[in-house]
């Protein structure tokens, strides 16, 4: 990027062409003129100036060296530089012989002999203050006094100030606060709208009519007098622009001419934008709110288009390069945007500022006669009207991803958004005290229709009971807010009677608690979910011993259903006033008076204390004081309590923090029997919810602070940062040490639904996303539906899939919250009959991508009795062994543990390549076979195919190395090697390798196959040693690709790597020394490494680690180090020799099997040399490079820091532009999702059948093709392929609608590759793209020369990267087994310099070779209006393979031809013929030419010659273009099927059913075809049939049926149709001449006279003996009965 800078009160663009160095300074250019800065001088410090190695010091540590002269030699590039000293002085070496040197590094210090004669630089400490270079916001801000007397160019300047901040352009903090503060006050000023006006009508004078400029005078001087009068007497005043804008528009009515009306209305439409935005500021004190708003808004937009560019992208380098392609040809804006991203955190808090100001403004009460909302601020845009309007730009800043850049500006955009949702605070109020009023005048427990609706909508009462109970409501309708307040309160229980006592504040209530719970019993089985509700049914339950621990949570359950409680609720002024009021709350409770006993099951009654003083308002810093006061005061009533059966005491108090969108919720302090004791686990949560939150699950193992609550109709949310206990991390090691949330939901919802579920977990997650910035991992969310379920008869599979739908659909909010479990429990019953049961549900994402669901139900262990997790079998993740279903088995109340299954390998593997754990891989499978199937399901949705998904899609068996002899011992290389390995089939459970490359064997239940395909599996576990590939990890993937050789199945590599290992031996690094050539001062450097005596012996005890040699150093024998080879395995060069071996087996297996790469993370060295050996490729767009060097490490060879990502040598950017990645996809499921569908096209095993999909009720195989070219326009060519949707109509194309995958879309634009179906039958497909296109060389960074070069490439036209392109792509598909369609319109190879280097005579060249070898049909199609010249069609001819190709044309409108028409017409038509052919056909010209015959007079004969010369030249162009006719015609599909060189012509129209015949007629003809030359292939006496004479027989057993003839030959149908009827003699015929090629083998061997005679007659008889010891005795007895009838035995 540049700088504009000022110079003498001029700005100048400045840019740095070379970097500042030690060795080389500075260079900037600056208007044009380059600036060189020289690299400080300092002689005391001996530098590099080059890159190289330290060879040899010439002067000695401590040696006096002379000014000039050499003190070291360095190697730079082969070559021996000497280095000299600047100035006399004694050395101090800082680097040692051998040493590696970077440009700038420091070798050597000299201590000066004189420095006070060097001038050197020193750092400036004092203050710059240079002319011009103040503040761009001090040198444009006004005055002070001009500031205060002009409030519009303080608005203005400070407008200025805030929009250059949001451009990019430099700003202080100070700088911003201070124009922000301007603004507030300018906008607040009651002059500001009379000020811009005026400043408006100073343009308008003489321009508008007079009696109209005075009225608008008028009424401006009339304000300003106003304010004059009322100024300082706070009285607000409103700017009367309404009256001006009446004014105006009056004035208007008054002219009836309509131009000179129009002329008014246009010179004022200035003065009207300006008045308008002041009458829609409609708060007082605040007139410029809307036109705050609006600047606000254009701020907000822009910097939203700024930053979208960047947070939509991967890295800075992918948003600029998006940039470059939108902006093509605008630099500059690039520019601005790239500027204005750079000071993202100035403008980040501007945007904060303004968000914040409209909230302020949403708040403002505008009946209130006040700016000031109700949080106590004035907002900038308090009152404006477009308010609302604003809220569609804030939504899209607060859906801002990117990291923690954007994070908090989102945020506070999210909280906007959710208080603007809310309903009006004092509308709650106002409907909560007419319920209450109503209550107060009622009688007995019968609630009026208003409390009823109160109580029906669920809104929270809890935040508005304080202000409604201090706002001077009656005593009666004190206590009715506190009924309803209770009944809102105890929705759980089953309420009985209410009692209010007006005079005593009291309220009095019965409750009952609901149903018990019933738990099944634990050794009911249950593994589906109808054997569930069978269990429920038929009573399979058990008892839950009286004792159980998991009651912990559960206190209130304890007691029983039928056992009537007793509430009492009283109003206190402050906690002072308890010991007076504690009589009357105690004489409410029956057992208090002696009137009922007390229970037997303990204390059952609940007291509350409401404390509703106007002062009794406490703080959070207030909460610990005045919990302890609350439980001195009741200390000495514990007695008197307990006397009264009271379980607990709660106190309620005010709360004064106010949260940013809205009110506290009160503070509540709970005190439980029989010490009454505060429950601190409990505070601020009602004590008759707390059960449901089980806190003490997470307690446990964390130590819990209150993030607050959240309160709304459909839940309580409360949030807790949860910190790991030190005790837990010490049992827990490697545990994630830092914060989470807990956030705990409990739902009063009266029926379940997916609406109501849906609801519930919205606000649970909106509460968790409004709470903090910091907790971003690790967060559990606990969903509790504690409302009446349990009346409700729900069906489990039903509530699943609920569930599971709705987590899915949230699924990406989920994982952006950092939520790892949804835990949710609902307790309803099964069956009518049936006590409720207890569900829960754990719902995970471990892959990031799918949403994983385990259910349980809570159960009675026999051995306990206690209450534990049973999972319930027969679900898709139990079935697919892809759940979490570590629970099982466990408590109910069993602690949240501290780290989940395999978090520690998620997160390595997130951390080292952002890549998921290589055994979540095969989940991410099974999502994409699902998508397929509901894809596959959409696409039907209008046809009669009815799409039949089995419910399970995948299944799995591991591949595992071991020892053939049974053995578990660990094995090694050498036992590949000695053949003593094998590759077992395996259910072992994730994690339980210890090699870093894991295999499968999968079996995909596909659309194509829903009776299931296999698939190898190889992946990389990149938490094994970063993935890298040591001699075992090679042997695991040798194997299993071997194996899939030997079942002739595909064979997909997922590559996540870094490449071969690099290991040491770390048994001799520890113990190895040093000989310094200077014990005393090591950094001279050494001699050589050694070992003492009796290491050396230790080492050589099994076998040699080292090689040495004895030597003496300081008079004692030692081994000097030659050689270390190391006891611990894979520490070099083996791994290389690994490497080479699945080099070696990927590049065979790619030639006889299906392979594939998917690039999910880093993949290095071998890793990236096995994608390309692999050829097909699919690479992540992000963190997913294929490079053989890290970045790093080429900066630090080249000395600078060049590359700033690996993404820059070997992302998409690169490899899928170069060919190396077929595709690209967005993330991991993604790239599966393309892996899945590319296996789509290809058959199950090699030489198999291809996968025919049902094509009805997506195309039609009959239809004609309707997409239609326009001669002479260039157009997609991918449309003759999928046809064009426009305007809600398809022109279909020639294959299946949607059918079309393409590959290498990135790389050789001019050829377009892919996979299609046509009638359903897979295929490949090449076509030609007939437009210019672009092809983009990147710069290298390292090249400070080089500049990105964008070629143009001529459609039609082969270049040397499509001729690669397209010779590759025939090789993939031929190894795919797929037929393959070539719609080719070329008109030759580009045979300029650049491409002939370039080798494309090469790359053509190869293309030839790769038809040569293919063995499924091959059409090359001319499409309509497309030609092949010259070498295209040496490249394309049938003739090449004529066993499988065939050429076709579009009927009249194909062209093919050595030269294009105009060229042959150039060539074998020239001047001179065409001459000719006008004197054969022109009359005019015969007439001329009689005349010249007959004239006699040389002057005669001149006239006559000018007037033919005059008559060729006007007959010239025509004939040309009859020339070009001429030649053309030569070129015609016609004769073309004259001379044989295409089969036939084809209509367009009908092109697609012409070819789905032949297609299918030719792969019938093949298939039978094949089975003939297998038939001959039984030894070398006979020679077996080629392709084309098994075709010739074929043929002749087609013409020898009877009925049928050599044109029916012709005909696909009749072709299918016989080798559908005659399918069994066909069989008998291939048996036969099976027959007869054995017997012709073995004629030849018995007749071939001498030893081979003898020989083979030897061998016929003893293969006939073996081949008797393996059939059965009848079997033998019948082939002996045979032998002796044939040879008449």
């Amino acid at each position: 990027g540049g700088y504009l800078i000022a110079i003498g009160g001029q700005s100048y663009v400045t840019y740095v062409t070379a970097r500042n160095s030690a060795s080389t300074g500075m260079r900037i250019n600056v208007a044009g003129a380059s600036v060189a800065f020289s690299p400080d001088y300092d002689p005391t410090s001996l530098r590099s100036d080059v890159a190289g190695k330290l060879v040899k010091k010439l002067k000695p540590e401590g040696a006096h060296v002379k000014k000039g002269e050499a003190y070291a030699e360095i190697e730079v590039m082969k070559m021996f530089m000497p280095l000299k000293v600047e100035e006399s002085g004694t050395i101090s070496w800082r680097q040692n012989e051998g040493a590696s040197l970077q440009a700038g590094d420091l070798l050597a210090e000299v201590e000066l002999d004189n420095p006070e004669n060097v001038a050197m630089v020193s750092v400036f400490e004092g203050a710059m203050n240079v002319a011009g270079w103040t503040s761009t916001a001090a040198a444009a801000a006004p005055a002070p006094s001009i500031a205060k007397t002009r409030p519009h160019l303080a608005f203005r300047y400070a407008l200025e100030t805030l929009k250059a901040a949001m451009a990019g352009y430099i700003q202080s903090l100070e700088d911003v606060e201070a124009a922000w503060a301007d603004m507030a006050i300018a906008v607040a000023n009651p002059l500001l709208p009379a000020y811009e006006i005026e400043e408006n009508m100073s343009v308008l004078s003489g321009r508008i009519p007079a009696p109209l400029f005075d009225s608008v005078s008028n009424v401006l001087t009339e304000f300003k007098r106003s304010y004059d009068a009322t100024s300082g007497s706070g009285i607000p005043l409103k700017f009367p622009a309404r009256d001006l804008l009446s004014i105006l528009k009056s004035y208007a009515d008054t002219i009836d001419d309509t131009s000179e009306k129009q002329l008014l209305e246009t010179v004022t439409a200035p003065l009207r934008d300006t008045i308008l935005p002041y009458s829609k500021s409609k708060a007082a004190g605040v007139p410029g709110a809307e036109r705050a708003l609006l600047c606000f808004e254009e701020i907000l937009r822009n910097w939203l288009g700024v930053e979208r560019s960047f947070y939509e992208a991967n890295d800075f380098s992918d948003a600029v390069e998006n940039l470059r392609r939108v902006h093509k040809t605008d630099p500059a804006v690039i520019l601005d945007i790239c500027r204005a991203h750079e000071q993202l955190a100035t403008s980040s808090a501007i945007a904060g500022k303004i968000l914040g100001a409209i909230s302020d403004g949403t708040r403002l009460d505008l009946d209130a006669n006040s700016a000031v909302s109700n949080v106590g601020r004035v907002s900038m845009v308090a009152g404006a009207e477009s308010l609302s309007s604003i809220m569609p730009v804030v939504a899209d800043i607060g859906s801002i991803g990117g990291g923690d850049s954007y994070a908090e500006v989102a945020l506070r955009a999210r909280k906007l958004l959710m208080q603007a949702s809310m309903p009006s605070l004092d509308r709650r109020k106002e409907h909560i005290l007419s319920a209450s009023k109503d209550i107060s005048e009622s009688s007995g427990s019968d609630l009026s229709r208003e409390a009823q609706n109160v109580l029906a909508e669920r809104s929270p009462i809890a935040e508005v009971l304080f202000p409604i109970l201090k706002s001077n409501i009656s005593p009666s309708v004190s206590i009715g807010l506190l009924e309803l307040y209770l009944r809102h309160l105890y929705r759980p229980y089953s309420l009985k009677t209410f009692e209010r006592d007006v005079d005593k504040k009291v309220v009095k209530f019965s409750f009952l608690n609901k149903r018990e719970e019933g738990v099944l019993s634990s050794s009911a089985s249950i593994t589906s979910f109808s054997e569930l509700t069978r269990a429920v049914s038929s009573g399979s339950l058990g008892q839950v011993s009286d004792h159980s621990e998991s009651k912990i949570d559960r206190k209130d359950e304890q007691i029983p259903s039928t056992m009537e409680r007793t509430g009492v609720c009283m109003l206190l002024n402050d906690i002072n006033s308890l010991n007076a009021a504690m009589p009357n709350a105690l004489e409410k409770f029956p057992q208090y008076s002696g009137a009922t006993s007390k229970s037997d099951v303990g204390a059952i009654n609940v007291l509350y204390f409401i404390v509703a003083g106007v002062d009794a308002i406490v703080g959070s810093d207030d909460e610990d004081e005045i919990a302890i006061s609350c439980g001195d005061a009741l200390t000495s009533h514990a007695g008197n309590l307990q006397k009264a059966d009271v379980r607990r005491v709660s106190f309620i108090l005010d709360r004064t923090d106010a949260t940013d969108i809205e009110e506290s919720s009160p503070i509540v302090l709970t005190y439980r029997t029989p010490e009454y004791r505060e429950e601190t686990l409990y505070r601020d949560i009602d004590p008759s919810l707390g059960p449901h939150l089980e806190l003490t699950r997470i307690a446990a193992n964390f130590q819990l602070k209150s993030l607050g609550s959240r309160h709304s109709p459909a839940s309580h949310v409360h949030l807790y940062a949860c910190t790991p206990k030190p005790s837990a991390l010490v049992k827990t090691k490697g545990a994630n040490r830092g914060s989470r949330v807990f956030a705990r939901a409990l739902n009063f919802e009266l029926d379940f639904s997916s609406s109501s579920f849906e609801r519930m977990l919205v606000d649970a997650l909106s509460a968790l996303d409004l709470c903090s910035l910091k907790f971003t991992s690790d967060n559990h969310l606990f969903l509790s539906l504690a409302s009446d379920l349990e009346r409700n008869v729900l069906d489990p599979v039903n509530v699943e899939q609920i569930v599971a739908g709705v987590v899915k659909r949230h699924g990406d909010r989920i994982s952006a919250l950092g939520i790892v479990e949804v835990e949710t429990r609902i307790v309803c019953c099964l069956d009518a009959d049936s006590p409720p049961i207890a569900i829960r549900l754990f719902s995970s994402n471990p892959t990031g991508f799918v949403q994983v669901m385990n259910t349980y139900v809570e159960a009675a262990s026999e051995v306990t009795g206690k209450r534990i997790y049973k999972l319930v079998g027969g679900t898709k993740a139990s079935l697919a062994s892809s759940g979490d279903s570590s629970w099982d088995g466990l408590n109910v109340d069993t602690p949240y543990p501290l780290v989940r299954p395999f978090d520690a390998q998620r997160k390595a593997a997130l951390r080292s390549s952002d890549t998921v754990y290589c055994y979540d891989l095969p989940a991410l499978f099974e999502a994409a076979v699902e998508q397929q199937w509901q894809q596959a399901a959409e696409k039907n949705k209008q046809g009669n195919v009815i799409v039949s998904r089995p419910p399970m899609v995948m299944y799995t068996t591991e591949l595992v190395v071991k020892n053939k002899n049974g053995t578990d011992g660990k094995w090694a290389m050498k036992d590949y090697d000695a053949g003593n390995l094998e590759l077992v089939q395996e259910d072992r459970g994730a994690g339980g390798n210890d090699v870093g490359v894991v295999a499968w064997l999968v079996v995909l239940r596909t659309v194509e196959y829903p009776n299931g395909r296999q698939v190898v599996l190889i992946a990389n576990d990149i938490t094994v040693k970063a993935g890298s590939f040591g001699t075992r990890e090679d042997v695991v993937f040798k194997m299993a690709s071997e194996f899939a050789r030997d079942k002739r199945i595909p064979r997909l590599f997922i590559a996540a790597n870094s490449g071969a290992r690099i290991g040491l031996a770390d048994g001799i690094k520890n113990a190895y020394k040093v000989a310094f050539k200077d014990p005393s001062k090591p950094e001279n450097g050494f001699d050589f490494l050694y070992v003492e005596k009796n290491m050396y012996d230790e080492f050589s005890e099994e076998f040699m680690q080292i090689k040495c040699t004895k030597v003496t150093h300081e008079g004692r024998q030692v081994y000097r180090i030659t050689d270390i080879i190391g006891k611990e395995p894979d520490l070099g060069v083996e791994n290389l020799k690994g490497s080479g071996l699945i080099a070696g087996e990927t590049s065979v297996a790619y030639r006889e099997i299906f392979t594939m790469t998917v690039v999910l993370g880093r993949t290095v060295g071998i890793g990236a040399y096995l994608v390309r050996l692999g050829h097909r490729t699919i690479q992540k767009t992000t963190a997913a490079p294929i490079i053989l060097t890290g970045y790093q490490a080429l900066n630090k060879l080249m000395g600078v820091e060049v590359y700033s990502t690996n993404e820059q040598i070997g992302g998409p950017g690169i490899m899928h532009l170069n060919g190396v990645s077929h595709q690209v996809a967005q993330d991991h499921l993604m790239a599966v999702k393309s892996a899945v569908d590319w296996l789509s096209y290809v058959p199950s095993s090699r030489g198999a059948l291809l996968p025919i999909t049902d094509v009805r009720g997506i195309d039609d195989v009959e239809r004609t093709i309707t997409y239609m070219p326009t001669p002479g326009v260039p157009y997609d060519p991918r449309l003759l392929i999928t046809g064009e949707e426009s305007g809600g109509d398809w022109a279909g194309g020639i294959f299946d609608r949607g059918s079309f995958t393409e590959s290498l879309s990135g790389w050789a634009k001019t050829v377009v590759v892919g996979r299609a179906r046509l009638g359903g039958i897979p295929m490949g497909v090449i076509i030609t793209e007939n437009r210019t296109v672009e092809a983009v060389r990147p710069a290298d960074p390292a090249d400070l020369q080089a500049s990105e070069s964008v070629l143009q490439e001529a459609g039609g036209v082969w270049f040397p990267n499509s001729a690669y392109k397209t010779a590759q792509s025939i090789n993939d598909f031929r190894v795919e087994d797929l037929p393959l369609m070539v719609i080719a319109n070329w008109r030759g190879f580009s045979g300029g310099q650049r491409d002939m280097f370039e080798e494309v005579l090469k790359y053509g060249s190869m293309i030839v070779d790769a038809f040569t070898a293919y063995e499924q049909p091959v059409f090359v199609f001319i499409p309509p209006f497309g030609e092949i010249r010259g070498g295209a069609w040496v490249v394309l001819d049938a003739s090449i393979n004529a066993s499988v190709m065939e050429m076709y044309a579009t009927k009249g409108t194909a062209r093919g031809g050595v030269l294009e028409a105009n060229g042959a017409a150039s060539v074998k038509y020239r001047t001179r013929d065409l001459i000719k052919t006008m004197h054969r056909l022109d009359s005019t010209l015969q007439d001329l030419d009689e005349k010249l015959q007959i004239e006699t007079e040389e002057e005669g004969k001149q006239v006559v010659g000018k007037h033919i010369a005059a008559r060729e030249q006007e007959l010239l162009p025509v004939y040309e273009q009859i020339s070009v006719q001429f030649c053309e015609l030569h070129d015609t599909p016609g004769r073309m099927k004259a001379v044989g060189v295409i089969e036939k012509e084809v209509e367009w129209e009908t092109a697609r059913s012409f070819f789905y015949w032949r297609l299918r007629r030719k792969l019938a003809e093949f298939d039978l075809r094949r089975q003939l030359i297998q038939a001959g292939d039984v030894g070398r006496g006979v020679k077996a049939l080629t392709p084309i004479a098994a075709s010739k027989l074929i043929h002749d057993w087609f013409v020898e049926t009877p009925g049928l003839t050599e044109d029916l030959w012709n005909e696909d149908k009749a072709v299918l149709g016989w080798m559908a009827e005659h399918h069994a003699s066909l069989e008998q015929r291939i048996a036969s001449y099976t027959k007869q090629v054995v017997a012709t083998e073995v004629i030849q061997v018995m007749t071939s006279g001498g030893n081979t005679a003898t020989i083979g007659i030897a061998g016929i008889v003893e293969g006939l003996s073996r081949g008797l010891e393996s059939l059965s005795q009848e079997e033998r007895n019948r082939v002996k009965q045979l032998v002796a009838q044939t040879l008449q035995l």
